[in-house]
């Protein structure tokens, strides 16, 4: 557990830093809501963040500053913390606006703003 948060925190800094704008979805959005009620909190491994497609190139110079290789995996975009990591433990891209999966009803929502880079992500960028 100590990891996966150490992993969203350095991938969250990373972004910020780099001006992109994000959102954390996923298990550790849930993970982060529920606690404040409950503390009966599901583990993942992995870290989902929303990115814009198009902020994807800047994302993969910045994250593999920081030592991550980007890879595509399982038809998943995502860092891996060094060259043999699992996938498992990686930080996955969601894009914000697109489908997920081909079947999936409705598109990623468009984050209005990150708490960290307090930017607007906008789907028609």
């Amino acid at each position: 557990m100590d990891a996966v948060k150490a992993r969203l925190l350095k991938s969250t800094k990373i972004l910020s830093d780099s001006g992109i704008p994000y959102a954390v979805v996923g298990d550790n959005a849930v993970a982060a809501s529920v606690a404040r009620v409950d503390i009966a909190v599901r583990n993942t491994q992995d870290v989902d963040i929303l990115i814009r497609r198009t902020d994807l190139p800047v994302a993969c110079k910045a994250f593999e500053e920081h030592g991550f290789v980007y890879r595509q995996a399982f038809g998943v975009d995502c860092f891996l913390e060094h060259e043999h990591a699992n996938p498992r433990d990686a930080v996955h891209v969601v894009f914000a606006c697109e489908r997920v999966k081909p079947n999936d009803l409705a598109a990623t929502p468009r984050c209005h703003r990150s708490r960290a880079s307090r930017q607007l992500l906008d789907c028609d960028a």
